[in-house]
This record gives structure tokens, sequence and C-alpha cells, in this order.
């Protein structure tokens, strides 16, 4: 057939429809849930089994497990739903979309809610002028759903046109052995890339089974290759997500890969026993009745069904497993040392506030672990000998700081931008309280940096320590990293749960230890037992150290919402 560059840049356009009318429905979906939704997709997903339950569910109302696979990989990337969440709901997904192939064989026809998208959108439209903003929002979740679906409808309509008549070669291609089941495996895997939906290549496999282009036994090798041609829709959708949506697309393939890899080997036996179980049941038989215009479908339908309810039930017990594969296989950047990388945040606001703050959080979270990774490099210069090592301490201490300052600079625009939309009072707060956390984490930096200045000049200048103070310093490094360990804890707590006991406690155990210091060292000064240069040097550490302790307590209290 003709195809040329119109007809290349209309699948193009095609492609472009649906992923608008993707964003245009998630979107609306966020700004009408907006703080609520991840209270309610916790309670849905709280188990990998609800989780399963719930992607089931949603895959069989929308039709389209490549939907909800998208769906799900915008909530991961609004931190709605964590990594081994999501990857329940994507296996529920799979067992959802084989409702998709009993519609077509027992009633011989899919809904097309594409049929439906213009009155959908003839009631959306009028609601978009409405002063309140939650019947809006209603609005862009209608429109968007209504647009997803018209998208995906041109999508199919602007591909090559691959009947069953043009496929009638595939038929020379059967009779190789397992040979056959591979090739037609990748058959079904590039008939769903092109097509974009597995439940289109299921339909045109029916009929190619049912017309007798090919015997049942590939076709069903064909329906293992569209589970493995359905990832691709959730891994296109991810590539402008953040690093958590591109790992739960990655679960959705290593999930369906690994399902297709060990059905290979149980292939033949599978095949005889849905073979046997129809004949014994219904007098049918889709091995060697070719043609019969109930066995085919049926039998297809069963193979569709039991396969993917086979794969969640020998995987669910494997999601940890899967979770920590697909973050092997996609790290994040931002956990590289030498790299300022924002995790979370990278992918622009979230349509509302709530989820943007939700975002930020994640980030405050992340610096409250790099500033103290940052701190605990301080207590090893002190002890390091070898010159070189010493020497790469101090690079690697002044590339963190230098990381501080670009993630405090980074953080505090987003939050700025996010506080331009309308907020709640609780987001407002939250806002105020992290953009002076993100202030008091960037001068502990800044002060780790002045202590290893500190500490190279007291190498340079061989000023050392006895080891009276040595021990000193040593201890105060330990209560000042338990007090960095406590303000961890509060930034990973929910923020009205928090209370400033430890943190309080922490503080004034710092306090004293700095009274009782400083009080020592002057009177070593006053009796000679310490050279002055020294001195100040010891000084300087011990006030510095104070002073993140300050800061620490600082972060406490602006997460409790005291300061």
């Amino acid at each position: 057939m003709k195809f040329g560059i119109i007809e290349l840049l209309t699948l193009i356009g095609s492609l472009g429809f649906f992923i608008y009318g993707m964003k245009v429905m998630s979107d609306g979906i966020q700004k009408v849930a907006g703080s609520k939704m991840r209270s309610i997709l916790s309670k849905m997903t709280s188990n990998r089994f609800l989780g399963i339950t719930t992607g089931f569910i949603l895959t069989a109302l929308l039709q389209s497990s490549s939907a909800t696979t998208v769906m799900i990989v915008s909530f991961v990337n609004a931190g709605l739903l964590s990594l081994v969440e999501s990857i329940g709901v994507i296996m529920g997904a799979n067992i959802g979309t084989t409702i998709t192939a009993w519609l077509i064989s027992l009633l011989g026809f899919k809904v097309k809610i594409a049929s439906i998208a213009l009155p959908i959108i003839a009631i959306g439209f009028p609601m978009m002028f409405s002063s309140k903003s939650n019947i809006k929002a209603w609005a862009e979740v209608l429109i968007g759903f209504a647009l997803l679906f018209m998208g995906l409808d041109a999508l199919k309509g602007s591909v090559p046109n691959l009947g069953a008549e043009e496929l009638n070669f595939l038929k020379s291609y059967a009779d190789m052995g397992i040979m056959s089941t591979l090739i037609f495996i990748g058959v079904g895997t590039i008939l769903t890339l092109v097509v974009q939906s597995s439940s289109a290549a299921m339909a045109l496999t029916l009929v190619m089974c049912y017309e007798g282009y090919i015997p049942f036994e590939l076709a069903a090798a064909m329906v293992l290759g569209e589970n493995i041609g359905t990832t691709i829709t959730a891994n296109l959708a991810a590539l402008v997500g953040n690093v958590h949506s591109k790992r739960a697309a990655r679960a959705h393939f290593i999930f369906n890969i690994f399902g297709v890899i060990w059905m290979i080997f149980a292939f033949q036996f599978f095949i005889n026993s849905i073979d046997n179980y129809m004949i014994s049941n219904m007098d049918l038989s889709p091995v060697s009745s070719v043609g019969e215009s109930v066995a085919v479908p049926i039998g297809l339908s069963i193979f569709h069904t039991t396969f993917n309810i086979l794969n969640v039930l020998f995987l669910v017990w494997f999601v940890p497993l899967i979770s920590r594969t697909v973050i092997r296989m996609q790290p994040s950047k931002g956990e590289i040392d030498e790299e300022f990388h924002l995790e979370h945040i990278g992918a622009g606001l979230m349509q509302t506030t709530e989820l943007s703050v939700l975002e930020a959080q994640k980030e405050v979270i992340k610096f409250g672990e790099i500033t103290t990774r940052l701190f605990n490099m301080i207590p090893e210069l002190m002890k390091e000998t070898n010159n070189k090592k010493f020497d790469e301490l101090m690079k690697r201490i002044r590339k963190y700081e230098d990381i501080t300052d670009k993630m405090e600079i980074e953080i505090a625009d987003y939050l700025a931008k996010s506080a331009q939309g309308e907020m709640s009072d609780a987001a407002s707060i939250k806002i105020r309280s992290m953009i002076s956390i993100i202030n008091d984490m960037e001068r502990i930096g800044d002060i780790c940096y002045q202590m290893s200045i500190s500490i190279e000049r007291k190498k340079e200048k061989k000023a050392d320590f006895t080891n009276e103070a040595s021990k000193s310093i040593e201890d105060m490094l330990s209560e000042v990293q338990l007090s960095l360990n406590i303000m961890n804890n509060n930034l990973n707590s929910e923020y009205s749960q928090v209370t400033l006991t430890e943190a309080n406690n922490s503080e004034i155990n710092i306090n004293d230890m700095r009274n009782k210091l400083r009080k020592s060292y002057l009177q070593k000064i006053e009796k000679g037992e310490m050279k002055i240069q020294t001195g100040m040097i010891y000084n300087n550490l011990i006030h510095s150290l104070e002073k993140i302790g300050d800061h620490v307590f600082n972060v406490s209290e602006s997460i409790v919402g005291d300061k």
C-alpha cells in the first residue's frame, strides 16, 4: 500500500493527538482529586493484592490496559503511588485487558468509546466556563477522556493497512517448531507496536485464526507477543517523566517479558490442556477445528485469560525483587555523588499546588540526606592522614557544598512557582516551612565547608590536638550526627505528627557540650597548655558544630511550625 510523507505525518499527528488527550485527562484527574488522591490511592493499593484488584477494575472500565498503565505511570511521576504499589496495579491491568478478548469472542465487537467521544465533549465543554475550579477540572477529565480515545481511534486509522489477507504470507512460517512460536511472538509484538493497542491486535489475531491463515498454536504465540508490545505505550509516556515513572514502565515490561519466557517452555503443554478441556467440557477443539465459529475465539480467550492470571499468581510474590531490578536498570542520576540532579521535580510543575508541594517535599528529604552525607565527611577528614585521600575528601566536600547551594536555589524556585497557583492553607504553611528548611540546610553545607578549611589549616600548620581535645571534638561530632538523624526522621514523617522533644534534647546536649568545651579551652589557654593558633582552630570547630546544631534544630522547628 502507499505510505508516503503525508501518511507518515498523519501517523505522527495521530500519536500526538493520543498523547495530548492522555495529558489533559491526567491533569484533570490531578486537579479533581488534589490532596485527597494520595489517601484514596494509598487505601486502594495498601497491599499488592488490593493493587491488582484496582488495576483490574480500572482496565475493565477503560477497556484499555495501555490507558491504565499510562495513568499509573503519571501517578508514579506525581508521587501518588510508590514503585511497589504501581507494580501491583499494572499486574491487575494485565488481567483486566482479557475482558476485551471475551467481549470480542462472545459479542463479536468491542465497546467503541471513541464513537461517543463527541457527546462527552459536548457535556464537558460548557463546564469549562464554570466559575468553580472543581467543575472546570471535571470538564478537563471528560474532554481529556474523549480526546484520548479519539486519538487512539485516529492512530488506528492512520497506520498501514495490516488486514488479514495481507498477512497470508505468514502461513508459510507455521511449520518450524519452536522457531515458529518465537517468530509469531515477534509478529504479535510488532503488530501491537504498530497499532498501539493490544486489544486491536488481539481482534486481528482472532480473525486471522478464524479465517484459517494461521493455526491456533501460532495465534496463541501472537497473543504472547501482544503482551510484550502493549508495554511500549507506558514506556513512551515515561520518556517525559521522572526516574520513578520510568521505573514503573520498566516494571511493566519485565513483568510481561518474564511471563512470555516461562510460557514458551510450557507452551505445548498449555495448548494441549486447553484443547483437552474444551473437548471434554464444550465438545469443541480449537486445535483441530480451525474455522470453527466458536472454538477458536473461545480457545484464544481462555489462553489469554489463564496465562495472565497465572503470570500474576507466579510473580506477585516477587514484586520486591522486580522493584530492586528496575531500580538497578534505571538508576537515579541524583544518587551519583559528583552530579547535581533533582530527582523528583525535574519534570516541571504538577497541575495542582498540593501535588507540587508533595514532589518538593521529596526533594527536601533528599536534601537532608545529602546534607547529612556532607557532614559525615568531616569526621573522616579529621582522622585522614594520607595526603592524597585528604585532598580527595576536600574536593568532595567542596563539590557537596556546591550541590547544597544549587539545591536550595532550584527547590526555592520551584516552591515560588507552586505558590502562584491556588492552594489550601495547609499547602501554604508547608511551602513556607520548606523554604525555611532548605535555607537552614544550605547554611549547614556552608558551615561544613568552613570546618573543612579549618581542618586543612590545622594540618598545614601541624597544630595537633591533644588526645583529650580530639576526644572532645569526636564526642561533639557524634552528638551533631545524632541530631541530623533526628532531623531526617522528622523530614520523612508527616509534618503534623512531628514533635520537638528529641530535637530539643539533642540541641540542649550540643549547647551544654559547647559551653563546657569553651570553658575548658579558655582555661588551657590561660595556663599555656594549648597554643594560641591551635586553640583558635579548636574553638572555631566547637563554634561551627554548635551552629550546625542550631540550624538542625531550626529544621525541626520549621516542620512543626514553630519557626
